[in-house]
C-alpha cells in the first residue's frame, strides 16, 4: 500500500478536513504525506472525536454523502446535551428511495432550514427563471386538499355498520355464521403517531394497538374481555401507502369468541397476513361474595 500511495501526487485540501486518524481538523501538509494514509488504513476510526470536532469548529448541519445513511445514524449518537439536539444531519440517498427524489430531499431540506443553495447552478441547462410573487393580495379561496384526523369515511352508504373506532371503520355480520368483521385502514399519513415506533429502520405496528383492535372488536359483539391474545408476526406499515385492516370475531361458542387481526397492503391482492388471535369473553361479574353488592351502588 505504502508502494502504491508513494506513486500518488497529493494536493492541499481547499475545505478543512476532519482526520479520521487525529479526530481533528487536519493541519497544512498532514493529508499530503503517504505516510498518513499508511496510519490511515491500519489506525482505528475516530469517527465520534471527529464529530465532536466539527461541533467545536461551529458546524451545525452535516450532510452524508454516501450508498446509505449509515453515517448520518452514527453521528447522532455521538452528540449529546441540549445544544446538540439542534444539530441538522442529512443523507444524500436512502435504500430503496429512488437516487433523484432523495437527493433532492436533501437540498430541500438543507434550504428550509437556511442553508444557502445555488439554485442557478441547480436549474442551468432547464430553462427554468425565476419570477416574482404577485403584488396583489391572495383571494382567500383554498385549494389545499383537506387533511383529515384518520378517521375512516362513513360507511352507511355502502350498507355497513359504523365501528365508532378511530382505527376502524365499519362492522359487518354475518348471516350465516354470527360472526363479525371490522374493517380498517392504517397509513403513518393518516396515523402520524405510528410513524414514531421504529424498530431497525422500519416502521411496527406497536402490540398495545392489536390489543386495542380486539378489544374494539370485543366490544363490538358484547364480549368485552380478551381472555388471550397471540401475537403472530409484526405488522410492518409502509412509509407510503397505507395497509388494510380486518379484525374477524368468531360465532359465540361456550361463552368465547375467537378473535383475529388480519392486514395486507392496500392497493394489492396479496394473501392476508395474521399478526394476532385469541379469545374473547364476557365480562365477569362479581356477586354473592365478601364484595357484596356489585357494582358498588
Amino acid at each position: 500500500f505504502r508502494e502504491v500511495v508513494q506513486g500518488l501526487s497529493f494536493g492541499e485540501p481547499r475545505i478543512p478536513v476532519v482526520s479520521n486518524v487525529t479526530g481533528r481538523i487536519a493541519q497544512a501538509g498532514e493529508l499530503t504525506s503517504p505516510d498518513y494514509w499508511v496510519t490511515h488504513v491500519r489506525e482505528a476510526v475516530r469517527f465520534a472525536d471527529g464529530i465532536r470536532a466539527l461541533r467545536v469548529a461551529g458546524v451545525d448541519r452535516c450532510v452524508e454523502i454516501g450508498p446509505e445513511a449509515v453515517l448520518t445514524g452514527m453521528a447522532r449518537t455521538c452528540l449529546d446535551g441540549d445544544e446538540d439536539a439542534a444539530v441538522l444531519l442529512v443523507p444524500t440517498a436512502r435504500k430503496g428511495r429512488d437516487e433523484t427524489e432523495a437527493l433532492l430531499t436533501a437540498v430541500a431540506q438543507l434550504h428550509t432550514t437556511g442553508t444557502a443553495v445555488d439554485w442557478s447552478g441547480f436549474f442551468a441547462g432547464t430553462g427554468a427563471r425565476a419570477v416574482d410573487l404577485p403584488t396583489y393580495a391572495f383571494q382567500r379561496q383554498r385549494y389545499w386538499l383537506t387533511a383529515t384526523d384518520g378517521a375512516p369515511a362513513a360507511a352507511g352508504g355502502a350498507g355497513l355498520d359504523a365501528a365508532e373506532h378511530p382505527l376502524l371503520g365499519a362492522v359487518v355480520s354475518l348471516p350465516d355464521s354470527g360472526g363479525v368483521v371490522l374493517t380498517g385502514r392504517l397509513s403513518v399519513e393518516t396515523q402520524p403517531w405510528l410513524a414514531d415506533h421504529v424498530v431497525l429502520g422500519r416502521i411496527l405496528l406497536p402490540g398495545a394497538v392489536l390489543v386495542e383492535l380486539a378489544l374494539a372488536a370485543g366490544e363490538a359483539v358484547d364480549c368485552a374481555t380478551l381472555d388471550e391474545l397471540t401475537l403472530a408476526a409484526p405488522l410492518v406499515l409502509p412509509e407510503r401507502g397505507g395497509a388494510q385492516i380486518r379484525v374477524i370475531v368468531g360465532p359465540r361458542t361456550a361463552e368465547r369468541r375467537t378473535v383475529a387481526v388480519y392486514s395486507r397492503p392496500e392497493g394489492t391482492s396479496q394473501d392476508w397476513a395474521t399478526h394476532a388471535s385469541g379469545f374473547l369473553t364476557e365480562a365477569a361479574v362479581v356477586a354473592g361474595s365478601e364484595w357484596g353488592e356489585w357494582p358498588p351502588v
